[in-house]
Formats: structure tokens, C-alpha cells, sequence
């Protein structure tokens, strides 16, 4: 399919989703990724929700990398040049919903990508070698080409399923691993 394609199909799906399970399993992929990856004295780059857009929920894990000593860095997209710039995130203060319904930080100590530990990459559709369909501007795509060499990109998955995807292009960067509500993939092997 195409990615355009995949978009549609995507949100389509995601907003059949009800509260209760979009609840459930933003809770089952977060119990998956707490099992797998340890936070400590870690650099954790995390995506909030796009709430309008169904997105997983990732507000617990934002917490548990507070509550294991991480590090958690919030971005903040530059829709003029598509890039994201990186923040400590300290309070819910920092916090503003811009006009595409993301929330993200309006002041902090910002970071460069460089000092990043894991990535966690928001995402629609995915194949099965690890690329991700996102919205479509490459934002992610550009923040990883700019993180160290061991830095893991984390997908999270609203659903256990793979889609072809046609048109990958070579700035297309895949995933290490991505949780779903049924399992860990990691792309790596």
C-alpha cells in the first residue's frame, strides 16, 4: 500500500477504537515496554498523544521513566523546517497543545539529540522490517539521523499487524523495536 493509503486506513482504524480500548491498550503496550527497557540514568525521548488522533497513550510511561530515574526529553516540532527541538521536561507547566492537537513543551533546558538513549517514535502503520508510516512531514525521520550510533528507536503500536508499504524512500528511518498489545518486535536481528 501506499502511504498515503495507509494514513487513511489507519486513522480510520484508530478512531473506531472506544475509550475503554484505547485505554487498555495503551496500558498493555506500556506493561510490555516497562518489562523490556530499563530507564535508569537513561535519555528517553517520548511522544505525548495527539488526543484528537487516537494516538497510544503514553502519559504512564512518561511518569515511570521519572519514577526509574530517567531522563525524560520532550520534542517540539518546527513546522516552518520540519524539525523537532529537544526539551527536559520537568512539570506538566511546560506543557501547551499547539494547533495540531500536540502537546508539547513551550520552554526548558533543551538537548541535543546526540545525548539521546532511546527514541520512542509515534506511528500509524508499520511494516515488517521496521519502518513506520507516521503523518507524513518526516520529522522522525530527521531528529534520528541525528542520534548516536546506539540509540534505540522504539515504535508503539495500537495494533498487532504489519502492512506493506510501497513507496519507502531512502531518508525512511526503520525501528529497532515496537510494542504492541501483543508482544516485542525487535528488527534488529
Amino acid at each position: 500500500m501506499l502511504k498515503a493509503e495507509i494514513r487513511k486506513h489507519y486513522k480510520a482504524k484508530r478512531a473506531q477504537l472506544s475509550p475503554y480500548d484505547l485505554t487498555k491498550i495503551s496500558a498493555q503496550v506500556h506493561a510490555l515496554v516497562l518489562d523490556s527497557i530499563p530507564f535508569t540514568s537513561k535519555y528517553v525521548c517520548i511522544f505525548l498523544p495527539i488526543e484528537r488522533q487516537n494516538e497510544i497513550s503514553t502519559y504512564g510511561l512518561l511518569e515511570d521513566i521519572i519514577l526509574k530515574g530517567g531522563h525524560p526529553i520532550l520534542s517540539k516540532a518546527n513546522f516552518t523546517d520540519h524539525t523537532l527541538a529537544l526539551f527536559h521536561y520537568e512539570h506538566t507547566s511546560q506543557l501547551e497543545i499547539n494547533s495540531f492537537g500536540i502537546p508539547e513543551p513551550k520552554h526548558g533546558r533543551t538537548i541535543l539529540a546526540q545525548k539521546l538513549d532511546y527514541v520512542f517514535v509515534p506511528l500509524l502503520g508499520l511494516n515488517s522490517d521496521g519502518h513506520r508510516v507516521g503523518y507524513g512531514k518526516g520529522f522522525y525521520d530527521r531528529l534520528l539521523k541525528q542520534c548516536k550510533p546506539d540509540c534505540l528507536f522504539i515504535g508503539l503500536h495500537l495494533f498487532d499487524e504489519f502492512i506493506p508499504i510501497d513507496d519507502l524512500n531512502p531518508d525512511d528511518m526503520p525501528l529497532h523495536l515496537c510494542f504492541t498489545p501483543g508482544g516485542v518486535y525487535d528488527f534488529r536481528k
